[in-house]
């Protein structure tokens, strides 16, 4: 131990009381929570699975570092919020950190680049493949009906990074990235350019995802659901043939405008008349000038203090207009929020010069969701963080002082006296354990 790690540090005096620190505490990691996504990834497989499928062309008689351990070190660094590739020195003799990862050797920055640079369309394709396998084993019986909710989102970028473009909607240098997800899990993370339409393989996507889906589950009804950015013909005509129903949002024109105008006139009398927010809906054929087919069009005609608020949905299932909108097209405001929980997870870090790097971090940032997704579904529900975040549950799960203590035959965890969730986490842990 260096000398100035035993020099006293002196604070002011609490209560008559000196205050002073030496940094001579031992093994002692921030984020003993960590071993909370080992298990996880232990009850899931879900990292020794992408391992695998990786094509690792190293040489093996100089490799100190296995893929998987590599993979496991950044995937848990996400998860405990170290966002970078160059925390990776200040947590590389971090105890947690090693045991999390499997190993007392931590890989380096420059080994970590290297592995991440390695990286190409297989590996792509190899984690997403993992991301459906993984959903599907994670349900016991075949469900009655899924809903796979496409969203596309900017990941703005501030370098020369390949496939940069400069996007009109968002004014900046971004990707546009595509995600699917099936309520709380993530299916599909992929890397888009941003120089082309919304919906850019999503047709492709949706195939192949029902394809593995109807091999798994013949029986089970599929829905697909999105914005208005993947209302296009060629989606909803593949869907009609396929017996896929969709719910759609569709961009507001003069014509829509045109037919729902009378049922606005009414929900503005009716708002002048109460006061009150108003909420009419209607249903009518339309076909787009672009269409192959005419559809059935579900129109709100929305009215509150703030003005009139049409909106429109395209959809093949039949049934009551309101409960559709309702229950089927505002439910995909959730799949939003999972989004939002990948930039918490770091997948806007797209700081790379090469584009298969950049698509790698995507995923590994999904990776980072699909282990804390599985502890919120698994060990979590009914407990107060059944509905919390990954942020929440990094801050609440992972971040906990925690000395360790290493002896021969074990590894003593010392976690904080004083941590508030103990029963949560202790209940989570048994919930984790092998079946």
């Amino acid at each position: 131990m260096q000398k100035t790690s035993l020099k006293k540090i002196r604070f002011s005096s609490a209560k008559r009381q000196a205050v002073e620190g030496t940094f001579d505490g031992g093994e002692v990691s921030s984020d003993g929570g960590l071993v909370l996504m080992r298990e996880a990834d232990r009850r899931l497989g879900l990292l020794s699975a992408v391992a695998r499928r990786l094509d690792d062309r190293r040489q093996s008689g100089k490799v100190r570092h296995a893929a998987v351990t590599l993979l496991r070190q950044r995937v848990m660094a996400l998860c405990a919020g170290w966002e970078d590739l160059n925390d990776v020195e200040q947590l590389q003799r971090d105890p947690v950190h090693q045991l999390a990862s499997g190993t007392e050797v931590l890989g380096s920055a420059p080994t970590l680049s290297r592995f991440e640079n390695a990286q190409n369309r297989a590996s792509a394709w190899a984690v997403n493949e993992v991301l459906v396998e993984q959903f599907i084993r994670s349900h016991r019986t075949a469900p009655a009906h899924l809903i796979l909710d496409f969203d596309a989102t900017d990941t703005p970028v501030h370098g020369q990074q390949e496939g940069r473009f400069f996007h009109g909607y968002y004014d900046c240098h971004c990707f546009l990235p595509l995600y699917v997800f099936c309520g709380d899990q993530l299916l599909v993370a992929y890397l888009r350019r941003s120089n082309q339409d919304a919906a850019k393989h999503a047709a492709a996507i949706l195939k192949l995802l029902v394809r593995r889906l109807r091999i798994a589950w013949p029986r089970t009804k599929i829905v697909f659901r999105a914005d208005s950015g993947f209302c296009r013909d060629r989606l909803l005509t593949w869907c009609d043939t396929h017996d896929v129903k969709y719910v759609v949002g569709l961009a507001r024109n003069e014509r829509l405008l045109a037919q729902n105008a009378a049922l606005m006139q009414q929900a503005e009398a009716d708002f002048n008349r109460t006061g009150q927010k108003q909420r009419l809906f209607t249903a009518f054929d339309y076909a787009a000038g672009s269409w192959r087919r005419v559809r059935w069009v579900i129109a709100k005609a929305e009215h509150t203090a703030k003005g009139a608020n049409p909106r429109f949905i395209v959809t093949n299932i039949v049934g009551d207009a309101r409960q559709i909108y309702d229950r089927r097209y505002c439910a995909r405001g959730e799949m939003e929020n999972r989004v939002k929980e990948q930039m918490m997870l770091f997948a806007d870090r797209v700081s790379a010069h090469r584009w298969w790097a950049n698509q790698w971090r995507l995923l590994l940032s999904a990776l980072a969701y699909t282990l804390i997704e599985a502890v919120r579904r698994l060990a979590l529900t009914g407990t107060a963080l059944a509905q919390a975040t990954c942020q929440t549950i990094r801050l609440k799960l992972i971040k906990i002082g925690t000395v360790i203590e290493r002896k021969l035959t074990i590894v003593r965890l010392h976690f904080s006296s004083g941590h508030p969730l103990q029963a949560v986490f202790r209940h989570a842990v048994r919930c984790l354990a092998p079946p």
